[in-house]
């Protein structure tokens, strides 16, 4: 069960064109109440925030009465997927244009209905688990270029598994939360290693999902049940240290160069959100094993946006503009593969799709390709400055949106600036 709010649908509340949350998308969200000092559970609408602790203590959302308190895990496991949808079109009835019911109630519209300007936005959830994908094809292959000229770009298990790797939940932040620098191993040349802050920090843009409901351990899920296990999706800035990943990745992949901080943006956007957006994904040669086989379209029409701001510069600059639609593996199918060994899933699991790259090099999710490994330079046009990597005091900001008839169903941002070594 889903529930798709009509396309004309307006809302009471004022939403300004090209705004991120109109009544299409109400995205879920934590926020700080500064009058009592609580942690609310919330969705956005237009540039407010509407308190759901306040809605379920009127009685204005059936069946959630005093369920929503400090965190977002009785939305998330409540009812699953059509409990999900049901809090939906109860909230979209209530904001629906004509519905007098809370626009009249000035006292509880007040209480209920804050300008987002007015409160802090917290990020929504601290993750049990966190896995980090490669489904994105035209990076992977990008990186096979770069590295294994001589070679096939694609390692011989790309295209028959979503290849992917346990990173560190510890380490996922909120948009606006400073990175600092990393230290770890560098090797250049024939020189010994040496410890040392990373030269080449580097963003990769990425979609992530949360989920709503776990496994046992030893069950296993279709693709076609994936959905039911998905709370919603987020922005992922998945940061790394090239040159420290270069040296300790053989032989068993992403350690220290990944786990170092981890960006999500604090709106989850719903399926439900996202279902007028769902499209097919690439063909898949050869076609994928039964336990990974898609029988509907698993991907979806998300543009996404790199801007990359110098402490010397007044405004961010456009880098890079890509597409979830470039995924070769779907949301679906990476979380079918992840349970397809038996391994129990837990609410609050986090899983990112890996670097999103499109065919052309305005579409390249990370200043890896950007700058092609350092050969291609990126100017930023109002001061001169130039970058192959990031440098302290830059600020990478990402965005996402699903464009749809007079409406745009956004993820908001999420953004970090980069702060020197500690």
């Amino acid at each position: 069960m889903s529930f798709i709010v009509p396309k004309k649908a307006r809302s009471w509340v004022p939403v300004r064109e090209g705004s991120h949350f109109p009544i299409q998308n109400l995205p879920y969200g934590l926020y700080l109440n500064e009058d009592n000092g609580e942690e609310r559970v919330c969705v956005a609408i237009g540039d407010y925030v509407l308190d759901l602790v306040e809605l379920a203590d009127e009685g204005l959302l059936e069946g959630y009465e005093n369920h929503f308190m400090d965190d977002l895990a009785d939305v998330m496991t409540t009812g699953g997927r059509s409990g999900l949808s049901n809090i939906r079109q109860q909230l979209f009835d209530l904001l629906r244009e004509g519905n007098p019911k809370l626009r009249d109630d000035r006292a509880m519209r007040e209480r209920a209905l804050i300008p987002m300007k007015h409160v802090e936005i917290l990020q929504p959830i601290y993750p049990t688990a966190y896995v980090d994908f490669y489904s994105g094809i035209y990076h992977a292959s990008n990186v096979g270029k770069m590295f294994r000229p001589d070679q096939p770009p694609l390692l011989p298990n790309y295209r028959w598994l979503p290849v992917g790797y346990n990173g560190r939940a510890s380490s996922v932040i909120g948009s606006g939360e400073p990175v600092i620098r990393p230290k770890g191993q560098l090797k250049k040349g024939d020189a010994p290693p040496v410890y040392a802050p990373t030269e080449e920090l580097d963003f990769e843009l990425e979609m992530g999902f949360f989920l709503g409901k776990g496994t046992e351990q030893g069950t296993t899920i279709a693709v076609g049940e994936a959905d039911e296990y998905i709370f919603g999706f987020v922005l992922v800035n998945d940061w790394s240290a090239r040159d420290m990943q270069r040296w300790e990745y053989q032989p068993l992949g992403p350690f220290l160069a990944k786990t170092f901080a981890t960006s999500i943006s604090p709106w989850i956007v719903t399926l439900d959100a996202l279902e007028p957006f769902r499209i097919p994904g690439p063909a898949q040669d050869p076609e994928p094993l039964p336990h990974l086989k898609q029988t509907r379209p698993g991907h979806f029409d998300i543009t996404l946006e790199v801007w990359l701001q110098s402490e010397k510069m007044s405004k961010p600059q456009l880098i890079s503009k890509s597409n979830t639609k470039h995924l070769y593996w779907s949301f679906a199918q990476q979380l079918a593969h992840q349970a397809s060994n038996g391994t129990n899933l837990e609410p609050s699991d986090l899983y990112a799709s890996g670097t999103i790259s499109g065919p052309d090099e305005g579409s390249f999710g990370s200043m890896l390709e950007l700058c092609w490994k350092g050969t291609k330079p990126i100017t930023l046009e109002e001061t001169g400055e130039t970058r192959i990597f990031l440098a302290d005091g830059d600020v990478v900001t990402m965005t996402g949106y699903c464009e749809g008839d007079g409406y745009r169903v956004g993820f908001g941002e999420v953004s970090a600036k980069v702060m020197p070594a500690s």
